[in-house]
């Protein structure tokens, strides 16, 4: 059931994205009077497809190889690579008789729709499942650091302002895919500004780690909800409504402060300052090897927290889409090729895309992740590699630069490199994906 439901969601994901995809070109295509001959989803490889019907002069269908899907457009040297047609001479409806700057519009339509549709997911997706967000300019206690953060030089109570000197608008940024690749982190820290360079190889340590164990918000003032039966804090006495003022003499007024001082001290027996009913008390106690007493706290959270709405979650959503598109796959794609990044480890096809999603069908996961495919899509699609519609954008350029049209010949040599350069691709990362899963 896990994998029928995870194949499913990639199957979901895949169908929207291609379908979008496609949609572009189509309607480009058509708004310029080119004839679109096939609009597929998914490809009819051999002629083979599971549904199919014709409207007007285009064939529509969906094909039985979840690898892609395409539009012929009548006049293009495509993937189907159709001499016969080529061979004809120019019709006024045909892709290759229309000016350059309407062949542009058409080969990156469908690039254009991918973004639009990565941005309108993350946009909605604020609103329907987040709500609402915290300013960062108003966590007035700062951040919780646990250890991956201190180990950068990050403290309890730092007030994080930017990342790589572009300022944030809300904490959730702070654990976004932005300080994945960061170079540098500034933070407002006892009322100074401060800089702190995150060392080289952060982004594994980070990835490792997972941005639930790098910081969190929770630095609030606290009173003691509950006490766990036989730990440190029922043999010392504590109860529920105790506030903790300090530890051994270091005061303790906010939950991350404690939190620091007890890992300072774990497995030893410490001294408590204890606020219970107006009165101070002294406690002592032995503090646990994983740094806890054993109670659960009450967070005295007055931070004003803003409503997602439907005009700022676009401005939002268009933040989060491009960020994740510059942070998830350029930034990667160019320290991969720097050799700082292991492709095999970075590189993932459909396999581990389908693990991405995840066994249980979450629709703010499923919604995310396919947003994100949608942008990293249009990244990929833009490479000017022939086949991809960035090779077609590439010698357009070429054309409307030089004012010379490059031969079909030459493109038709072009097509069948790229497409061997992507089917290659496409087998070494199917085969890297069962490798990585097979870990």
């Amino acid at each position: 059931m896990d994998v029928f439901i995870m194949a499913a969601q990639l199957m979901t994901g895949l169908c929207i994205l291609v379908f979008i995809h496609e949609m572009g070109h189509f309607l480009a295509a058509k708004a310029f009077g080119i004839k679109v001959d096939k609009f597929y989803v998914f490809f009819d490889a051999w002629g083979k497809k599971l549904i199919s019907f014709k409207h007007g002069e285009t064939e529509y269908g969906i094909g039985w190889l979840p690898l892609g899907g395409y539009v012929k457009i009548a006049g293009m040297i495509d993937e189907s690579m159709d001499k016969e047609q080529m061979a004809q001479p120019p019709k006024p409806w045909e892709f290759r008789s229309k000016p350059a700057w309407q062949r542009f519009i058409v080969m990156v339509g469908g690039i254009v729709m991918n973004i639009i549709l990565g941005i309108i997911i993350y946009s909605l997706s604020l609103l329907a499942f987040k709500e609402q967000y915290l300013p960062a300019k108003d966590m007035k206690y700062g951040i919780v650091a646990y250890d991956l953060a201190r180990d950068i030089g990050l403290r309890t109570g730092d007030q994080i302002l930017a990342i790589n000197g572009d300022e944030i608008k809300r904490f959730s940024e702070v654990i976004s895919a932005k300080m994945l690749l960061a170079d540098n982190v500034t933070v407002m820290r006892e009322g100074k500004i401060k800089v702190i360079d995150l060392p080289e190889g952060f982004f594994k340590k980070f990835a490792a780690a997972g941005k639930d164990r790098f910081v969190a918000k929770e630095n609030f003032p606290f009173l003691i909800d509950s006490v766990v039966a036989e730990t440190p804090a029922d043999s010392a006495g504590l109860r529920s409504g105790d506030r903790i003022i300090s530890l051994n003499g270091q005061p303790t007024p906010r939950f991350g402060e404690l939190r620091d001082a007890l890992a300072e001290h774990r497995g030893s027996f410490v001294e408590l300052e204890v606020q219970r009913e107006g009165q101070i008390l002294g406690l002592k106690t032995r503090v646990s090897n994983e740094a806890k007493l054993g109670f659960l706290p009450s967070f005295e959270d007055d931070y004003q927290y803003l409503d997602y709405t439907f005009f700022n979650c676009f401005a939002f959503g268009y933040k989060d889409a491009f960020q994740d598109l510059l942070y998830q796959s350029i930034i990667p794609f160019g320290k991969m090729f720097k050799g700082e990044i292991n492709a095999s480890e970075s590189v993932q096809g459909p396999l581990r895309i389908a693990t991405i999603y995840g066994s249980e069908w979450i629709w703010q996961r499923f919604w995310y992740f396919t947003g994100l495919i949608s942008m990293v899509l249009a990244f990929m699609n833009f490479l000017p590699i022939p086949a991809l519609d960035g090779g077609h954008v590439m010698f357009i350029l070429i054309e409307m630069v030089s004012r010379r049209k490059l031969s079909d010949k030459f493109v038709e040599k072009a097509q069948i490199v790229g497409l061997i350069i992507l089917f290659s691709l496409m087998i070494l990362i199917l085969g890297n994906d069962i490798v990585q899963l097979a870990k």
